[in-house]
């Protein structure tokens, strides 16, 4: 959305607990090891458990059949084939959305080759995110694995969709029931000419349309039997009753098929969950293994290990580790300890004293150990429920929620309907069952409120429910495929009551929450209805919302605002939703909305037109504008006063910040979020009652010190930022450079000759380099200056540095200097039969032509030939270089180092006789990671990897430099249709008109775990000056036109406060310290005057007031802080 370096939203709050190189919910004030499982006895269970499995064994039943299946396939095959026939001859008749249907997508999975199951090729470019989050291996598992999805309502639809984009080997789809309008307010796969055919049937086709990779089926639309269910790896249940739990769970434990059950009955969700007897997870947190540098290892009886002190270890009782490269006390690498901790720095490994003498060195790794699981079956489970809370507030609430899912079949049953919404009559039944229920079965403490609730709304479906348990469900499908991540163990309990007006059972009644089918206005909301009623449903439709961002988070809520019904024609209301990017291949793995067809188009603008088609009643435009100050004509002050609320589906800091303080000064709520992998965050910003998103922010990331990317690399991350670096310093920097210098050499000689110390030489020497030293004429010259880099970087510096300190060095307290960080190197000698030698000239040509419009070469062996008929001459370590040991260094002599003024000259000299500047062609190279053809990454592949064997550290394969070089925040569609769904519930809540802080909920999430945290947000921060209290979200208002002197004086009359500074913006108006003489000129200027003579600029005519910030005394002389102004502009012609 912005030019902004791309980040994750929880980069910018404390969320490392979160992410890795990105974020922690700081607000909610949660501890960052418990986001991770840490400190916490389940998550230490976790770690507790060392036994290592092979993938072969572990998956045995994911790519093999077993004899029952076999037997069972062909009738399988038959009933699908069958099915789909009648689908495809549906559709022929079906809506536009279903027309471009890929005809492959509608054969049976059994069909696929044995080859491809055996041996699945992934597309990294459709699935490079989510290989980030799951792996390469965890993948594989998913494309050996059949999932069969009953229920093609709202919920089953979303679980389908995520599972879908996922990458599994097949999903079949079954439902027996036929669509109607109460399908419409959820399943946005439905319209209204589908009204009447199986809900199965109807969506197939678009289910198809999201993965050509998934092969979507249909089962006939038959009550299931246990035969249907023997040839599926994984069976999702979304819409059945207790006995068809029982009786389907039964069999699926039995048989070692995975089992879940999700559903949602109005306000109230649930997952159950039964991977079998021996299920494994390979990975319980997802996270990267630990590692660190060793100082010490002590010889005693508890070998206390002391790492460097640069940053904690983050190790854990119980963990296991690997130590590599010690010197010494040789016995302890490539062997296994498990560990206690004993401090943020030491942890003991056991008794060495049988061990050498530890020298130096060395680093330690963590072991991640598989974990194993026992998980019961439902019939037995059901009795004595084990929950994962998802709101600690509630956590006794979750058995009472456990018997109500069970009471609403046992009423079925009894009158063949549910309970009507908000019916006193039917929930006092409902609470009378619920009660014979648990005294026979349970034996639990019963809450009537919540069963009247449940009572209440379970007739109704709302969307952003069926997100959270569809994303969350979704989740639990691809842990049962891969055995990646932690699965809930095993029921899992959501409500979202806060969503109901304060007093649900004074405001909403039975006539209020139901709609018949020939009311055209309302009737596509008839479920959501039955929850909320038909005056909320028409203020939602009269909302107007602006949301920023059409990716991931944006589809989400754009899906989310069609099926609620928000900012539609007839309530008047508008959806504004802006995104100035367009759609790549990578997005289609999880941005739903896109398909291949669509990729270079706009996001914003394909976004718009599916939701359009989801509900053609939403009234929606898109625009393709940056949000930032350079479009605040566009989006001024009529554009945000008419709004209702703001939701940020962003991808970056800054525009996340800059979208935040517009919000707090127009006073508008705002809903923000974000994803890094399986975690999220969700934080409501409501004038007055809460803090908002900048109102904390964590200090900046630690940055790799320059001088270890120069000189003392000791990671694979230090190569790639590195390599990183070296492709900007050569492609793209210097033709930048020159490119300024060409338009105008003596103003680019002017500027550079401002900078301090010897940056003038550095700057001007790129651009000389570019221009006269490096510029090729033809190709050959592109492969010679390859080749002369090459010898540079990887042989040449590494001499010198050898040179200046030798592998004996020792520092001034006598220890070795190539100790600790420090990796003592060696140079590398070209060799054109080395792949990774000649990757880097091929590239590094290649690339250097294209930057001056030369023709490139795309034949290695060509290259390679070129290569060999060039001369480089031997390198001799030069006496008097200076190498800078650490940053400080390197920073004074950058500042104060002496600049060789003759050099300098020369250069000037040498740039001003080229006689062809005018005709020299320049293009500067923006890194592009995802575009597989242009040799960017290639070239940093091979330039870090390099760099890697210079320093003896383990070299990194493309997928995982692609992920560090490319800064790339790891994604997952279940992740953000959970997020977005938690995000919409927020937004019920505004919509409401809530005013109390405890209903509303920010939410911490990682599903890896699983852990959900909902917590209340945070108030704003208060202030006082006098007795008057105020808060980031108060100021002062001034109408104008005033002069300076009246603004002074009315403070002081009106507020007794004595302005002792004023400033807008960067510009200091007045001050109490200031010439008299130019003071006495401003005092009687109008405001705008003074704004306008100091800024040098006129006010743009969009803008109709001020931001003034104020310093004060008190009457006593002493400092007050106090708001900002507001000051408003007189109306201008």
């Amino acid at each position: 959305m912005t030019s902004s370096p791309s980040a994750s939203p929880l980069q910018h709050h404390n969320h490392n607990h979160l992410l890795n190189h990105n974020s922690s919910p700081s607000k909610s004030k949660l501890n960052s090891s418990v986001m991770n499982g840490q400190d916490s006895q389940n998550g230490q269970e976790e770690r507790q458990n060392p036994k290592r499995m092979k993938f072969s064994d572990s998956n045995e039943n994911l790519s093999h059949e077993s004899p029952m299946e076999t037997e069972l396939n062909q009738k399988i095959e038959n009933q699908i084939i069958t099915a789909n026939n009648h689908v495809n001859n549906q559709n022929q008749s079906s809506n536009g959305n279903s027309a471009n249907m890929s005809s492959s997508n509608n054969t049976s999975s059994t069909h696929r080759s044995v080859e491809q199951d055996d041996h699945p090729e992934i597309d990294e470019a459709l699935y490079s995110r989510q290989l980030y989050v799951l792996g390469h291996e965890a993948m594989r598992r998913m494309q050996a694995s059949n999932i069969l999805i009953s229920g093609m309502g709202g919920l089953g639809v979303e679980i389908a969709k995520n599972v879908v984009l996922g990458g599994v080997k097949s999903v079949t789809i079954h439902d027996t029931q036929n669509v109607n309008y109460e399908d419409l307010s959820t399943q946005f796969f439905l319209h209204e000419n589908d009204i009447g055919k199986n809900r199965a049937q109807a969506t197939q086709s678009l289910l198809a349309e999201l993965n050509t990779y998934v092969p979507v089926n249909v089962l006939e639309a038959n009550p299931l039997t246990v035969e249907n269910l023997k040839s599926f790896q994984v069976v999702v249940l979304t819409s059945s009753s207790t006995d068809e739990q029982l009786e389907f769970g039964k069999f699926c434990h039995e048989n070692d098929i995975k089992f879940i059950v999700a559903e949602t009955r109005g306000i109230f969700g649930q997952i159950f969950c039964d991977f079998g007897q021996k299920f494994e997870v390979v990975d319980v947190d997802g996270e990267q293994p630990l590692s660190a540098m060793i100082s010490c290892i002590t010889n005693d009886s508890q070998g206390i290990v002391t790492t460097l002190d640069e940053q904690r270890h983050g190790f854990e009782d119980g963990m296991y580790v690997t130590f590599s490269e010690v010197k010494g006390m040789a016995e302890v690498n490539e062997k296994e300890f498990q560990i206690k901790v004993y401090g943020p720095y030491t942890f003991g490994i056991g008794d060495t004293t049988s061990f050498s003498k530890y020298i130096r060195g060395g680093y330690v790794h963590q072991v991640k150990k598989p974990k194993p699981m026992n998980f019961k079956p439902i019939h037995e489970a059901i009795k004595a429920p084990e929950t994962l809370i998802s709101d600690f507030t509630k956590m006794e609430d979750s058995n009472t929620i456990h018997v109500a899912f069970h009471t609403t079949y046992l009423f079925l049953k009894k009158h063949s309907r549910l309970p009507r919404p908000w019916c006193q009559q039917d929930s006092d039944e409902f609470i009378s069952l619920a009660r014979e229920l648990n005294d026979a079965e349970y034996k639990f403490e019963l809450n009537d409120y919540v069963l009247r609730l449940f009572s209440s709304t379970l007739r109704g479906q709302i969307s952003p429910m069926h997100a959270v348990i569809g994303g969350t469900a979704a989740q639990e499908i691809m842990k049962a495929c891969s055995g990646k991540f932690t699965p809930i163990y095993q029921y899992f309990y959501f409500d979202c009551r806060e969503i109901l007006p304060e007093k649900p059972f004074e405001s909403l009644n039975t006539s209020e929450c139901l709609i018949e089918d020939n009311n055209e206005e309302l009737r596509r909301y008839k479920a959501q209805v039955a929850v909320l009623g038909q005056k909320f449903q028409r203020k939602l439709g009269k909302s107007n919302y602006f949301i920023v961002g059409a990716g991931a988070l944006g589809c989400e809520y754009l899906k989310n605002f069609a099926m609620m019904g928000m900012c539609t024609k007839a309530e008047n209301g508008k959806l504004i939703v802006t995104d100035m990017d367009t759609i790549e291949k990578s997005n289609l793995n999880r941005q739903f909305l896109f398909r291949p067809h669509d990729v270079r188009q706009s996001k914003s603008t394909v976004a718009s037109a599916a939701a359009q088609k989801m509900n053609p009643n939403i009234n929606i435009e898109a625009q393709t504008n940056r949000v930032g100050p350079d479009t605040e004509h566009v989006y001024n002050d009529e554009f945000f006063e008419r709004l209702d609320g703001v939701c940020n589906a962003l991808d970056n800091i800054d525009a996340r910040i800059y979208v935040d303080r517009r919000c707090v000064y127009y006073h508008k709520p705002l809903i923000e979020s974000g994803t890094l992998g399986t975690k999220g965050n969700v934080q409501v910003v409501k004038p007055f009652l809460t803090e908002s998103y900048s109102s904390t922010q964590d200090p900046p990331e630690k940055s790799i010190p320059i001088c270890t990317l120069k000189n003392f690399p000791n990671a694979i991350e230090h190569t790639l930022q590195w390599a990183r670096d070296t492709f900007e310093g050569v492609f793209t920097n210097p033709a930048a450079a020159a490119l300024e210098y060409i338009r105008n050499p003596s103003s680019y000689i002017d500027r550079i000759m401002k900078l301090q110390g010897s940056q003038p030489l550095e700057e001007l020497s790129h651009v000389y380099n570019a221009i006269v030293q490096d510029r090729p004429r033809n190709f050959e010259d592109c492969v010679k200056w390859a080749r002369f880099h090459w010898q540079e970087s990887y042989h040449n510096s590494i001499e010198q540095l050898l040179f200046n300190f030798p592998r004996d060095q020792l520092t001034s307290s006598g220890l070795p200097f190539w100790s600790g960080p420090k990796r003592c190197p060696h140079s590398l000698n070209f060799n054109t039969d080395n792949q990774t030698h000649a990757e880097y000239v091929y590239t590094a040509a290649n690339l250097k032509a294209e930057m001056y419009g030369i023709a490139q070469v795309r034949n290695r062996n060509q290259v390679m030939e070129i290569a060999k008929k060039i001369s480089v001459p031997e390198f001799k370590p030069k006496q008097g270089i200076k190498i800078h040991v650490n940053d400080s260094e390197a920073q004074n002599s950058m500042n104060s180092g002496s600049m060789d003024r003759d050099k300098l000259d020369d250069m000037i000299d040498r740039l001003k006789a080229v006689s062809d500047l005018s005709q020299i062609k320049m293009n500067p190279i923006e890194f592009e990671k995802d575009d597989d053809t242009n040799l960017h990454m290639d070239f940093i592949v091979a330039c870090s990897n390099l760099r890697a064997e210079n320093y003896d550290i383990t070299p990194a394969d493309r997928h995982k430099s692609k992920l560090i070089a490319g800064r790339i925040i790891p994604a997952i569609a279940t992740t953000t249709s959970l997020i977005v769904g938690l995000d919409c519930i927020e937004l019920y809540k505004l919509i409401q008109g809530h005013d109390k802080i405890e209903l509303f909920k920010s939410s911490f999430v990682n599903l890896a775990l699983p852990f959900f945290g909902l917590s209340e947000p945070v108030a704003p921060k208060k202030s006082k000056y006098y007795e008057n209290e105020f808060s980031l979200w108060d100021r002062f208002e001034v109408k104008g036109e005033m002069t300076l002197k009246e603004f002074i004086d009315y403070f002081k009359e009106k507020h007794s406060l004595e302005i002792t500074m004023l400033s807008q913006g960067v510009v200091m108006l007045y001050s109490f310290f200031m010439d008299k003489k130019k003071l006495a000129e401003r005092l009687n200027m109008s405001m705008s005057q003074v704004v306008e003579t100091v800024s040098k600029k006129p006010i743009p005519d969009h803008v109709n007031a001020l931001v003034l910030e104020l310093c004060c005394n008190d009457t006593e002389g002493e400092d007050l802080e106090v708001p900002y102004v507001k000051y408003i502009l007189p109306k201008r012609k």
